[in-house]
């Protein structure tokens, strides 16, 4: 019984409620002026709904009196952007102002009904209720005056849910806010891959330069050493924070722009940083890395770094070439070291993965693994 009766307790059901008769209150103002054409509101509907605003005013009344509380209420507050949309506002409009009079109908003569039910049971028959003006007096009718309150309570609770099914079907989303939201949430997975990626680099580098550096020093017991050590280990802790804070940026200004993330015009820093932790890092850099586009040179500087940071924390102080071409319209990016004693099978570990990904949101490709003796990042990034 309890629960038979929760809906009572619920805000929701006289939100809605209150939502079916506000069109009707137009409707009373309309019967004052002529009560011998009730149809008139009806067809005024019409234009009306064919205005794109509209749309919006009838999401927001629908979204705060069906549904209140709920972000996920299904319903747009977008205006009418197609006439698809705006066939359903009519449709919601009508429908609406069908359920309001229903609404009202039952609010008003269930209770009536019941009342002049109790008063035939008290031997006194009524004129002005239809259903009840043959009747004659007998005390068995006081049994039948719950079953209105009953048919009310239906009523209020049953087109409260219809109405709110109605304004899900025909006020929800139209098929273009749908992609568009779908497009929105594809874009922020990617923004999520991508810092992901950018902290998984970075920082990753960073440290593999700290720990490389640090049991370089520890084992060489050279005053000397471990002073330059040091040094490089400072260098690139700072160059690591100054990414970390620029990532945070990202998450905290969603609309920041990316002009300050580093490009394949700095990586002299990366070879610089490799050399100190003691891999013999021969470059070659040949064409004009300054006229490579923002994306592209971006996404290399990070390609470059995650390969060497993958020979420095794998094969040590090993000799290592990297080729650098812009020629062709394309972006030649290659990585060699020898093979360390351990070879890692291709497509392990999340940092080739994200060189891989890195090189396909571009256009292009990339390889890593084995080849001829020495290990290879080879990444082909078009510049168009």
């Amino acid at each position: 019984m309890a629960r038979f009766l929760r809906p009572l307790l619920r805000g929701t059901t006289y939100t809605r409620l209150l939502h079916l008769w506000v069109p009707i209150l137009i409707v009373s103002v309309w019967m004052f002026i002529d009560s011998s054409k009730p149809y008139v509101p009806a067809l005024v509907l019409i234009p009306v709904g064919l205005i794109p605003a509209v749309r919006i005013g009838e999401g927001v009344q629908a979204q705060l009196l069906l549904t209140p509380g709920r972000e996920d209420s299904g319903i747009s507050v977008a205006p009418s952007a197609t006439w698809r949309d705006r066939g359903r506002t009519v449709l919601w409009l009508e429908a609406r102002m069908a359920l309001g009079w229903a609404t009202t109908f039952a609010c008003v003569w269930l209770p009536i009904i019941s009342f002049e039910l109790i008063e035939v049971a008290r031997g006194r028959v009524p004129d002005d209720v239809w259903v009840l003006k043959e009747a004659a007096p007998n005390g068995w009718y006081a049994l039948l005056a719950p079953l209105p309150l009953i048919a009310l309570y239906a009523a209020i609770v049953g087109l409260g849910e219809l109405a709110t099914l109605l304004a899900r079907k025909l006020l929800g989303p139209s098929r273009a806010e749908q992609l568009a939201a779908l497009e929105e949430r594809t874009e922020q997975l990617l923004e999520r891959n991508r810092i992901a990626r950018e902290l998984h680099d970075s920082i990753g580098h960073a440290l593999t330069v700290a720990v490389v550096q640090a049991g370089a020093a520890r084992a060489a017991g050279d005053p000397e050493f471990t002073e330059r050590a040091l040094g490089a280990i400072e260098e690139t802790g700072r160059a690591a924070l100054e990414d970390l804070e620029r990532v945070l940026g990202v998450l905290r200004e969603a609309e920041r722009p990316v002009s300050s993330r580093p490009t394949l015009v700095d990586a002299d820093r990366l070879l610089e940083s490799a050399r100190a932790s003691g891999a013999k890092v021969d470059a070659e850099v040949t064409g004009p890395l300054e006229t490579v586009s923002g994306p592209v040179s971006r996404e290399g500087y990070r390609i470059l770094q995650e390969a060497l940071t993958n020979v420095l924390r794998h094969a040590g102080s090993v000799p290592v070439r990297v080729r650098i071409q812009v020629a062709d319209g394309t972006l030649d990016l290659e990585v060699r070291n020898p093979l360390p004693a351990a070879i890692p099978g291709p497509g392990r570990g999340s940092g080739l993965r994200g060189i891989r990904e890195r090189a396909a949101l571009l256009g292009g490709r990339a390889y890593t693994g084995p080849d001829e003796g020495d290990w290879q990042v080879h990444a082909e990034l078009p510049l168009g």
